[in-house]
């Protein structure tokens, strides 16, 4: 028997750089589906970085500690930027996001990668390339070279420096994020492209023989292929309205969603979930971020895009408060403020009006009501 409560909890962490600026307009955004569609959740707000570090010597205070573990869900903004000089590295080791990906088991992370009509004249792409983009990249979190020992930085007897990581994966590291890569591709257009590095690396040996071995088990409804991570990149660029749901490791889904951040216009745009496994409620902590980091160049200037932390909520709006019309509702909303010319500076063409932060979330809000309004008048 599911005696969990009903009611969602989120913690909302805003961070370091610009990660304030942009979690401030998605939570004004979670509260308007709160308000006014009326779903179930309660927020609480947590710091994290060198302000609490300075008032407690740590980044992730007790009280933000306890949010998290409470909440069902995180809206985390952004880490890093100059002042992370004064924090300790055995400080900002223990606070890390690695450390919480880890503690959590956030082993799935979704990035969509989708172009925006209204944005095609402003990409760096060309139109035609972009037209009809719509994917997901889903990375392997909690694994792989960022998490794998030994690791470090050693003087050799002659006196010269040597660096060096470790990467591996087991089968059930491998498997678990394939299934979540299949599974979504079922309810997507059923195919699945896995990016590994099997013609030099023995882990991407064992990643491919995993996915076809789980692949012919469980899911030989799904299209399955590869491509080696040097490939992928370029067919990204190239085509990337091939691809459905792309399933990587770490490192390369480190960097591939980066490089595909350009098929949506701006890294600002872009949104993410990483997940968790279920719990006996059938529920799965979830963080939801934008893909950016934390832009320390424009951290207080009000002029940061936030729809990829706004887009964010739509994701938890689907996954883990399980209001897929909300969802639907709120990236048609954003659709609606990109098509009437709403620009933050990084995606704003020659001669075009830049928005504040604030007022790109103005605008979404703005649109939203509308949207919603339609949408009533049209039942």
């Amino acid at each position: 028997m599911n005696n969990r409560s009903n009611m969602f909890k989120v913690a909302v962490v805003g961070g370091e750089g610009i990660g304030p600026e942009v979690t401030a307009q998605s939570h004004r955004v979670l509260k308007w589906f709160a308000a006014n569609r009326g779903v179930p959740v309660t927020m609480r707000e947590a710091q994290y970085g060198i302000i609490p570090y300075l008032a407690t010597g740590k980044v992730l205070p007790e009280d933000t500690v306890e949010a998290m573990e409470e909440a069902d869900a995180i809206l985390w903004g952004a880490t890093g930027g100059p002042e992370t000089k004064e924090v300790p590295p055995a400080a900002r080791k223990a606070g890390s996001l690695l450390s919480m990906r880890r503690k959590y088991d956030l082993y799935a992370n979704l990035r969509p990668i989708v172009a925006s009509p209204a944005l095609a004249d402003s990409a760096p792409l060309k139109a035609e390339v972009l037209r009809g983009v719509d994917f997901v990249i889903i990375r392997e979190l909690t694994s792989g070279i960022y998490f794998g020992e030994p690791r470090g930085i050693e003087t050799l007897a002659d006196g010269q420096r040597r660096g060096f990581n470790t990467e591996q994966y087991t089968t059930n590291q491998i498997r678990r994020v394939a299934r979540a890569a299949f599974e979504l591709a079922r309810t997507r257009k059923g195919k699945v492209c896995s990016v590994d590095k099997a013609n030099v690396l023995e882990t991407s040996v064992l990643w491919r023989e995993e996915v076809i071995a789980l692949h012919k088990q469980e899911f030989s409804d799904v299209e399955l292929n590869h491509l080696y991570v040097d490939n992928a990149a370029m067919q990204i660029v190239r085509e990337p309205r091939q691809f459905d749901v792309m399933v990587t490791g770490n490192i390369f889904g480190d960097i591939l969603s980066d490089c595909a951040a350009m098929a949506s216009g701006s890294l600002g745009m872009l949104p993410s979930a990483s997940l968790g496994p279920v719990d006996k409620f059938g529920r799965r902590k979830a963080l939801y971020e934008p893909v950016h980091g934390s832009a320390p160049d424009i951290a207080g200037k009000g002029i940061a895009n936030p729809l990829g932390s706004i887009l964010s909520v739509a994701m938890m709006l689907r996954l883990t408060l399980d209001r897929p019309d909300d969802a639907d509702l709120l990236e048609k909303a954003v659709d609606t403020a990109l098509a009437n010319g709403a620009r933050t500076a990084d995606i704003a063409e020659a001669g075009a009006t830049r928005l504040s932060t604030e007022q790109m979330g103005d605008a979404v809000l703005s649109a939203l009501e509308k949207v919603a309004a339609k949408q009533k008048e049209s039942v």
